[in-house]
C-alpha cells in the first residue's frame, strides 16, 4: 500500500536562495541616515567593550594606546565580516558599502577604524551624515531595520 502525497508547488531555486537585497544607499533617493544619537551610542558601547578587553593585556589608564588598538581591530573584524560592531547591533545600525550596500571587507573596515581613531574625520560630515572616514572608505552607516516611508517621514 502506497501513500500518495499531494503535489507541492515548486518555486524556482533563485526565489529560495536569493534574498531581496535593499537598494544601495547611493542609488536610493529617499535614503535617510540614522540619527547621530544612535551612532554615538554605538561608539560609546564599543568603546566600553574595548576598555574591558584592553584591560586583559594592558592598563588602559596607563597605556592609552591599548583600547584604541582594540577598537581598530574590533572594527576590522566585526565591520569587515558582519557589517556591525556589537554597539551597532544594540543600537540597530550597520555600516555598509555606499555603492552596493554590501559588507566592507576586513581591509576597508580596518582603514575605517584607523581613520575613526583619529577623531577629526568623523566630525566632517556631508548631507548623508557620512564622515570623512566613511567617504574615504566608501562606506555609510544605515539603519539595520528597513525604513518604511512612514518612518522616514517621522524622522525628518
Amino acid at each position: 500500500m502506497w501513500i500518495r502525497l499531494p503535489r507541492r508547488a515548486w518555486l524556482p531555486l533563485a526565489a529560495v536562495t536569493t534574498p531581496q537585497r535593499p537598494v544601495p544607499p547611493a542609488a536610493d533617493s529617499g535614503f535617510v541616515p540614522p540619527s547621530l544619537g544612535r551612532r554615538f551610542g554605538a561608539l560609546v558601547i564599543d568603546w566600553v567593550l574595548c576598555l574591558l578587553v584592553a584591560n586583559i593585556f594592558a592598563d588602559p589608564v596607563r597605556d592609552g594606546w591599548a583600547p584604541v588598538v582594540v577598537l581598530v581591530v574590533e572594527y576590522g573584524f566585526f565591520l569587515g565580516l558582519f557589517a556591525q560592531t556589537p554597539g551597532m547591533y544594540i543600537t540597530r545600525v550597520r555600516c555598509v558599502d555606499w555603492a552596493d550596500g554590501g559588507r566592507l571587507g576586513v581591509v576597508r573596515a580596518l582603514l575605517r577604524g584607523v581613520l575613526l581613531a583619529l577623531v577629526v574625520p568623523a566630525l566632517l560630515m556631508d548631507g548623508h551624515r557620512r564622515g570623512l572616514h566613511d567617504r574615504l572608505t566608501g562606506s555609510v552607516v544605515t539603519s539595520a531595520t528597513p525604513v518604511t516611508p512612514e518612518r522616514a517621514a517621522s524622522r525628518r
